[in-house]
């Protein structure tokens, strides 16, 4: 068992869409909106953080190949008390980059939890309503 053998494969064009969601109090949102957060601008913070996890994706979940990562993007939608994170991912490989676009959502959404994480606790430092939910794989395709 280990790493599947894609040696035979070519290398194509790889692209991946990932999206997840965290779910905050509506004042957390207002203060992510007015640039009011203590550690600083939430969506370059969590954008740089997830970059960094796509490239790490090997080195955090054993049986994924190196891929040499062309392309990261990442978008950022607020609704209501909800920011949408997506993540999308490009490299000319032998095999797909789903688990990298994953990983950087996971990681932003991560982040952003972090980054608001004084503002979302209650009176017992509970989380009541900060939620990460619906990571999916929203799109992967190879170009032949």
């Amino acid at each position: 068992m280990g790493m599947v053998d894609i040696s035979a494969k070519s290398d194509v064009l790889r692209t991946a869409r990932a999206r997840g969601t965290i779910v905050l109090r509506s004042t957390t949102v207002d203060a992510i909106k007015k640039g009011e957060i203590k550690k600083g601008d939430v969506f370059e913070t969590a954008k740089i953080a997830g970059m960094l996890a796509v490239k790490k994706t090997p080195h955090i979940i054993p049986h994924c190949h190196p891929i040499p990562i062309e392309a990261v993007n990442f978008e950022f939608h607020m609704h209501g008390n909800r920011i949408d994170v997506e993540c999308e991912v490009k490299a000319h490989y032998k095999t797909g980059v789903e688990m990298e676009a994953l990983t950087g959502v996971s990681v932003a959404l991560l982040t952003i939890w972090d980054m608001v994480k004084y503002l979302e606790k209650d009176e017992q430092g509970q989380y009541p309503m900060t939620q990460i939910k619906d990571i999916e794989v929203l799109e992967k395709k190879k170009e032949e």
